[in-house]
């Protein structure tokens, strides 16, 4: 059950926020949202769900554990434990067949006797409340905030099923007190009904029509295309990908604020960034701040040695390419961008900074869209041919492939709308609109402040028309954030 499903949208949802709006107590509402997210995760994981609740009760006994423990050596013993345990979970679900994969390999150019073993099931969303998890006990250890003593308000934290599957990664020490003093008003609810309609038009209107495209085009064997359709391809799915995660998490920010929750925000128009490093500081904002504070300020960060700083530079990217999947694809395509962050260090980001910012992000799209091929193909072989192929170097050749083939007017319109909506220039005309309007008289500031209420409403009103005509007309919707 995706937020973009029917399902959803007009049964899981209505319900859910017909039961908590009508809970007479915070207590009463807490208990719904928990139930009702497990319910949410077992409805597409079944008995997965168990590794839910296993992970919810291991990190309540932790943190009573390390909330208890007083002595140096005591408390080093529980956050080793917490965290090797939390660890653990997540490299069983998740990098168990990649390991026996490599392993196999192995024994094979060895001659020994390959053992079989049932492939293992990665569990939705491990990664994101894995990741919450591991932010909760950690910061309960650093006693920064205090053991959750109540199991039923942590499980609420683990399983909030706007953010459980995809991400914001949430941190317990930005929800603690909401979990214990939050209010429902209308202000908030619509706010959270608007971003959340915005988040749904990302996905469905934007996400979906350009994944058509790129998916199309990553499919050509052996990437045997032209250089401009391999191009094309990597252009496409940078559009898919960032409208598909971006769409996601505005939904998920969305559905917080209708419960009285306020989440971070997880994008910051990452395609406007001028430099790599820029980029990271705008695309999936809260992974980037959870490595920086939980693995690179722990391993030194930039206060050692220059040589030691491009160390956990590229540890943290070697880290970044494994959470994302477990695949040699994800690993060098970490590396590949942590590489392009120490080049920057070394010199190149001064230069950068004193060149045109339109030269700044042509540099960061290029790297950005040759990693691209790293991340959507499936083993290396494949992403070595279609970056070949983007530089006109396959030995494949071209096929019959022409960019025409793939944009007809309905892909050219979406991929138009996709670029402007990937800028801060709607937002900016806006805003001068609304800093306008404060110098008009009052009776047509009032005038201009209906207008603009009932356009909005239109707007949001037509985006929803349209999103519901897709999801009954179209059954290709794929999620690209639930492998992770």
């Amino acid at each position: 059950m995706v937020f973009s499903s029917p399902v959803f949208l007009f049964l899981f949802l209505p319900v859910v926020l017909l039961l908590v709006l009508s809970a007479g107590t915070l207590k009463a509402r807490n208990t719904i949202l928990t139930i009702a997210s497990l319910f949410f995760y077992a409805w597409g994981e079944t008995l997965y769900v168990m590794v839910m609740l296993g992970s919810i009760l291991l990190n309540y006994i932790m943190g009573l554990w390390l909330g208890a423990a007083t002595a140096p050596t005591a408390r080093k013993i529980a956050i080793t434990v917490a965290v090797v345990s939390n660890l653990g979970l997540l490299a069983w679900f998740k990098y168990a067949n990649f390991l026996f994969a490599n392993l196999s390999v192995l024994l094979h150019d060895l001659g020994l006797e390959i053992p079989d073993l049932e492939p293992v099931q990665l569990p939705i969303g491990i990664s994101f409340f894995t990741f919450q998890s591991l932010s909760y006990v950690i910061d309960v250890h650093r006693r920064e905030v205090p053991e959750q003593r109540r199991i039923g308000h942590l499980a609420l934290y683990i399983s909030l099923f706007p953010q459980l599957i995809a991400g914001p990664i949430v941190r317990y020490q930005d929800v603690m007190t909401q979990i214990d003093d939050r209010r429902i008003d209308l202000e908030g609810f619509t706010i959270g009904v608007r971003r959340f309609i915005i988040g749904l038009g990302k996905k469905l209107l934007i996400a979906d029509q350009a994944a058509r495209v790129a998916d199309a085009i990553f499919a050509i064997p052996d990437a045997a295309m032209p250089a401009s359709v391999a191009w094309l391809g990597t252009f496409a799915y940078s559009i898919q990908i960032y409208f598909d995660f971006s769409g996601y998490s505005d939904m998920a920010i969305g559905l917080g604020r209708m419960f009285g929750f306020r989440f971070l925000e997880n994008f910051n128009f990452p395609f406007i960034a001028r430099s790599v490093r820029e980029f990271w500081q705008r695309w999936h904002i809260s992974l980037t701040t959870w490595f920086r504070d939980y693995v690179y300020i722990p391993l030194g960060g930039s206060r050692g040695t220059t040589l030691m700083t491009y160390r956990n530079l590229l540890a943290i990217f070697f880290f970044t390419g494994l959470w994302h999947g477990a695949s040699w694809n994800f690993v060098i395509w970490g590396l590949f961008h942590g590489l392009f962050l120490v080049v920057e260090r070394l010199g190149w980001q001064k230069v950068l900074d004193k060149l045109p910012a339109p030269f700044g992000i042509a540099y960061m799209m290029f790297v950005l869209n040759v990693a691209w091929a790293l991340f959507h193909t499936n083993d290396i072989e494949s992403a070595w041919n279609y970056m070949r192929s983007m530089f006109a170097t396959n030995p494949h050749g071209i096929g019959l492939h022409y960019p025409a083939f793939y944009l007809s007017n309905d892909v050219v319109a979406t991929l138009a709308i996709g670029v402007l909506a990937s800028t801060p220039l709607l937002r900016t005309v806006l805003q001068r609109m609304r800093a306008h309007a404060s110098s008009w008289s009052n009776g047509t500031q009032a005038f201009a402040r209906g207008a603009y209420s009932f356009g909005d409403i239109l707007v949001h009103s037509a985006i929803l028309m349209l999103c519901v005509m897709h999801m009954a007309s179209n059954t290709y919707a794929p999620f690209i954030y639930f492998r992770f």
